[in-house]
This record gives C-alpha cells, sequence and structure tokens, in this order.
C-alpha cells in the first residue's frame, strides 16, 4: 500500500483529503506540526507528498525544495495559489505536479496515480548533480549511459549523497565500508576515495570529493572544466585491495 503524506495546516481541508485517499486505497500520513516538515517525511516510509505552499512557519516553496534535495519521493503541490510565478518556482523546485484548489476529486487522484506509475523502481535512486545511483546494484546514471561501481566506490557515493552536501567523518566513512571503525587502515580508506575521486573525473561528473582536515570528507559542486583525477589534498595513499 503506497503511503501519501499530506501537508496541510487547514484542518478541515486535511481530513477531506486524508478520507479520500483512504478510501481510494492508500496510506495516509497527516502532517500536523509545521516544523522541521520535511524532516518528518525523510524519517518516515513515504511514496508521495501532497504539499499546500501556504504554511505556518516555512512555507512550501522551502518544504519542497528540502524534500528533493535530500531524496527522490514525489512531491504534488496542492495549492489556492493560482499565479503563473508560483507554479514555475515550485516546479523548478523540483514538484513533480501543480494543481490548484478547488480541484476535483478525480483529477487529483489521476494525477497522484500518474506520479507514483513515473516513479515506479525509483525509490532506490539517489540523486546527484546531472546523475542518479542506484543504492542496490551500485549502478551510476550519468549522459545517458549506465555504469556498474566497484561495491566500495558505490557504497562511498551512496554515504556521500545520503548526507546531502554535509561533512562526512572518515569514522562515518568506514562504518559505511567495513560496518566497523575500530582496527582501520587509514590508507585503505584513502586508496577507496582515491579510486571513486578518478571514477568520477573520468565520468565528466560535476561534483568531487573534498577534504576538511581534521573533520571529514565533503561532496561539492565543482563547475570547473575538468578535474583533476589526483590530488585530494591529502596523500592518496598507494593503490591496494580494497
Amino acid at each position: 500500500m503506497k503511503c501519501i503524506a499530506i501537508v496541510e495546516d487547514e484542518v478541515l481541508m486535511r481530513r477531506e483529503l486524508a478520507e479520500m485517499l483512504a478510501r481510494a486505497g492508500f496510506e495516509v500520513r497527516e502532517i500536523e506540526e509545521f516544523e522541521n516538515v520535511a524532516e518528518q517525511i525523510l524519517a518516515g516510509s513515504v511514496d508521495l507528498v501532497l504539499l499546500d505552499l501556504n504554511l505556518p512557519g516555512v512555507g512550501g516553496f522551502r518544504i519542497c525544495q528540502e524534500i528533493k534535495r535530500k531524496s527522490g519521493i514525489p512531491v504534488l503541490v496542492l495549492t489556492s495559489r493560482d499565479q503563473m510565478r508560483d507554479e514555475l518556482q515550485a516546479l523548478d523546485l523540483g514538484a513533480d505536479e501543480y494543481l490548484t484548489k478547488p480541484c476535483r476529486k478525480e483529477r487529483l487522484l489521476a494525477r497522484i496515480s500518474n506520479v507514483l506509475k513515473r516513479y515506479e523502481g525509483r525509490s532506490n535512486l539517489l540523486e546527484g548533480e546531472d546523475f542518479l545511483l542506484d543504492r542496490q546494484t551500485y549502478t551510476l546514471y550519468i549522459n545517458n549511459r549506465s555504469v556498474v561501481l566497484p561495491q566500495n566506490q558505490g557504497r562511498l557515493l551512496e554515504a556521500f549523497l545520503s548526507h546531502d552536501s554535509e561533512v562526512i567523518t572518515k569514522e562515518a566513512l568506514c562504518m559505511m565500508l567495513w560496518g566497523t571503525e575500530a582496527f582501520i587502515d587509514e590508507n585503505a580508506l584513502q586508496v577507496n576515495l582515491t579510486r571513486l575521486k578518478k571514477t568520477m573525473a573520468g565520468l565528466g561528473m560535476r561534483q568531487r570529493i573534498v577534504p576538511l582536515r581534521g573533520v571529514g570528507y565533503q561532496l561539492v559542486a565543482d563547475e570547473g572544466a575538468k578535474k583533476d583525477a589526483h590530488g585530494m589534498g591529502e596523500q592518496d595513499g598507494k593503490e591496494g585491495p580494497e
């Protein structure tokens, strides 16, 4: 059963939508607290977000942006704002559909069904800068081609994408690779990071891994023409077994 999160501050409207979706066979999750909405959604198992724009605190545009930056969850905007600029802004931020209130039940359910069909099979995909990573097979989709990454490279890239450009500690990366932080030669981590960096450069990816001395590593946007496939800012370490 697909789960739909309703982000709507008007109680009567939210309950009406919840009842309609439940009758249509969906599991419904009503968001009733409007602080950290994106975090609430990302913490649960949600297949689609039905999002109003006029919300207390952080507005719907910001929530949409946060959800789409950190996940592949589809967002359908349902709002009373009927200006073209609002629709274009929402779509530019990643919204998958935009409907204005009042909206016929049949139309809303049809749009929900269409969006869910488009996302079938994409629940395992993580989005990067102009590429997608299948977290089950570590297949990288970029520039109309697909590349299966070695397991350790795939695990590292998954870790960076899951942290949404945040700094990741060396301990967290070791845990991702080997399931432990103890007794791991740091050179082994460097070797795997270097291999991933070279793969990314070879594929012309627009993001790169940078070290933050004493803190960890970060995946950042790189708008440069050509990225160096070596030099991580620290000693890369010699090639060796993963």
